[in-house]
Order: C-alpha cells, then structure tokens, then sequence
C-alpha cells in the first residue's frame, strides 16, 4: 500500500529523481502508479468491485491530471532553473522536497475516501487474502534487502544507483562512481529499518481493517494513508532524515562535479517528463480557455 509514496515521490522528488521512470507517460498509464491504490496487488476483487473500482479510478485520475499536473509542471520550471544555472544547492533541494510532498499528500487526502469505502466492503476472506500478500511481499523484500551481508547490501544499492544516475546523467565519472558509493555506505544498514518499518506499518494497516465496521475506521486509514509519518517506528524516522539529507548531499555533489555534457543531457530528460505530461489528453483539455 504504501508503494505508491515511492512512485510518486521518484516522480516528484529531484533528490530520487535521478532514478525515476525515464518514461514518465507510460507510468502516468500504469494506473497504480500516481493514484494511491494498489489493494489490487494484494487481493482479488469481485467483479462489483472492481467496476466500482474503475469507475471511481477514472474519476481520481481525471482530477489528478487536470487538477494537479499543471502544478507538476510548475514545478519542473523551478527544476529546470536550477540545472540550467548550476544552482543545485541543499535549500533549492530541501524547497522542491517540501512541493512534493505536498503534492503526495493532497493526492492521498483526495483519493482516501474512495479507499475508505472499498475497503468497508471487504469480507473476511478477502482480508485474510490481503493479511497473506503482505506477509509475502515482506518476506520477498527481507530476502532480496536485508538477509546479504551489509557489505553485499551496500554494494548492490551503489550498483543501482550508479544504473540509474547513469541513465539521467550519462556515463559517470571515477568521481562521481566513488562519490555514489560512499552515499550508500553512508546508509549503512537502512534496509533493515525500512523493512521493519514496511512490517509495522502493514500490521496496523491490518489492523485497522480488521475492525472496518467502527466508527474510527476512516479516522485510522486516514492517518495511515495520508500523515503515514506519524505512524513510523522511531528508529525509521531517524533512518529516513538521514536518507533525505544523505540523498541531498549526494545531487549537490553530483550536479557539482557533472560536466557540461551531463546537465544537458539531464536537462533533455527533464523535458521529456515534461512533454509526456503535456501530451496527456486529459491536462490538453484542461489548458483549453
């Protein structure tokens, strides 16, 4: 459930933009993608569900495209300013932080109702069905993350993060190779406070939906979907400030060693995010005067 955070977040965030789809469009399609919904990955519908499901899809995504990709692209602009200038400073990163996650709020705030309403309908079958999905989706995570060895989990988060820089940037520098990994050392055994953190978060989420029928039902999957920080474990808060600043310093590092070369190319990718959002039939409708 909270896989969607991520996806928007890589969208919105320059500090993860870097590792961000190259092809922002085709992820605008995968529907559960920008909408915060993905209870798909974890149960099956019956086939009223589902087409309420979709039609209450179509609706959020309608007013996500025409209500709040306009904002997106603004806040593109403000990006593009500061590669064009070489101005990638630990402020201009923590401001544009702050936009985005307004932005993954006011998307959650709007679509929680929805979320709220299916899930009110769900038997216990379809629960127990969900209670499995996580159990499965955790234990998948722990083996890929956290069982290597710390040295093994530091070396594969540098190799990815060097794949992704890569497509963004270009072929790095033996600088800003040794530069990247020396961020993922700097992590160190986040993986670990992440999962626990993913663990503690699903139980209350399954929690919450084991009592749908209350009266504090909406009140918790509120808290739950839209102010997920306040349920985070004490030790993943202190991970994830780390996380931010370490991935902040990272980019002004980066951008401050990049070459020409690599901020045009990075300045291509940016427009090509923005032209995918321009070329969406729904934000071509709601330009019209």
């Amino acid at each position: 459930m909270s896989r969607w955070f991520k996806h928007l977040a890589t969208l919105l965030i320059f500090t993860l933009a870097l590792g961000a789809c190259s092809r922002v469009g085709l992820a605008y399609r995968n529907l559960d993608v920008i909408i915060p919904w993905t209870l798909g990955d974890y149960l099956d519908m019956t086939s009223e569900q589902k087409d309420w499901f979709n039609d209450r899809l179509k609706e959020h995504l309608n007013w996500h495209c025409t209500t709040q990709l306009p904002g997106y692209l603004d806040w593109l602009d403000r990006l593009q300013a500061m590669v064009e200038s070489n101005q990638v400073t630990d402020a201009a990163l923590q401001a544009r932080t702050e936009e985005a996650k307004k932005a993954i709020a006011e998307t959650a705030r709007q679509i929680t109702p929805s979320a709220i309403e299916l899930l009110q309908g769900l038997d216990d079958k379809q629960v127990a069905e969900m209670n499995d999905a996580f159990a499965k989706d955790l234990r998948k995570r722990e083996k890929e993350y956290v069982k290597p060895p710390l040295a093994q989990q530091i070396a594969e988060r540098g190799a990815r993060m060097d794949k992704r820089l890569t497509d963004w940037l270009g072929p790095l520098s033996a600088t800003q190779e040794q530069r990247v990994m020396a961020w993922s050392t700097a992590l160190g055994d986040q993986n670990t406070q992440w999962i626990a953190n993913r663990a503690h978060w699903q139980q209350q989420f399954s929690n919450a939906v084991a009592q749908r029928k209350s009266a504090e039902f909406p009140q918790r999957i509120e808290t739950l979907l839209v102010n997920r920080e306040r349920l985070w474990t004490t030790d993943y808060q202190k991970a994830y400030a780390n996380t931010e600043a370490q991935a902040r310093s990272l980019a002004v590092d980066l951008m401050a060693e990049s070459t020409p070369q690599q901020r045009q190319r990075l300045l291509k990718k940016i427009e090509g995010v923005r032209k995918d959002f321009n070329d969406l039939k729904c934000l071509k409708a709601a330009q019209k005067p």
